[in-house]
């Protein structure tokens, strides 16, 4: 049997495409990150997608990355991109940041 990862900390960095700006997606990951204990933040891109970056057990982010594939009701999400990176602990609590 394999060893868990649910302890090991992990970095997601993910860009969501499609009808996501104006739908309440910032605060649907936010919420979604609440439930899942991570840390990171969230906003909006002037190219009309949302980035994220957040932090945690891989096992959360996983679960993560489900919800930001479904999306609010409201929204459309066509496409994300997204890749690993080692956790850098820089973030103590799970934010909104300004559009950028």
């Amino acid at each position: 049997m394999g060893e868990s990862n649910t302890s090991l900390s992990s970095r997601l960095h993910a860009t969501v495409e499609g009808r996501v700006q104006g739908v309440g997606f910032r605060s649907y990951v936010e919420q979604c990150a609440e439930v899942y204990n991570l840390a990171g933040w969230v906003r909006n891109r002037w190219d009309g997608c949302v980035e994220v970056v957040a932090e945690g057990a891989r096992d959360d982010l996983d679960k993560l990355l489900a919800a930001l594939r479904r999306g609010p009701r409201a929204s459309n999400v066509v496409n994300v991109h997204h890749d690993w990176q080692p956790a850098t602990g820089e973030f103590s609590d799970f934010s909104v940041r300004m559009t950028r």
